[in-house]
């Protein structure tokens, strides 16, 4: 299992996959500075080695440059930490999470509206699916 990454190296995860997954050392920097962060460049490297023991990346050289590439795709890290949160937080229960959403005003109509299409479209493919199987 992975373990739990930091926000400061959440940051540079989250430019290396807008980046298609890879991303050169000088490509993270300009990032970071349009995003008006200013790290020094030793913390970047310390957070970037710290990625690569805890397996999220792997770094290849090319020339005298290194390029950062993610082992750990996006949505598998979102989750890893939906999980991390629900256990966490809720005790693994999704309907305490659910609840909490609705009860608080958090999730906006137009929201709630998406996730209800959602569902009906789970359905109607889980429905097609068990007519499939019945069919064969």
């Amino acid at each position: 299992m992975l373990q739990q990454i930091s926000e400061s190296e959440s940051v540079l995860m989250k430019i290396i996959w807008k980046g298609g997954g890879r991303a050169l050392y000088s490509q993270i920097l300009d990032a970071l500075e349009k995003d008006s962060r200013q790290w020094k460049k030793n913390t970047v490297l310390t957070l970037l080695s710290r990625l690569i023991e805890k397996k999220y990346l792997k770094i290849r050289k090319i020339g005298r440059r290194n390029e950062y590439i993610a082992l750990v795709a996006e949505p598998e890290y979102q989750t890893l930490q939906t999980h991390s949160f629900l256990n966490k937080v809720y005790g693994g229960n999704v309907r305490g999470l659910v609840s909490t959403l609705l009860r608080q005003d958090i999730l906006p109509a137009e929201d709630m509206a998406e996730v209800e299409r959602y569902w009906e479209e789970v359905g109607r493919s889980f429905q097609d699916g068990e007519q499939e199987a019945a069919d064969e």
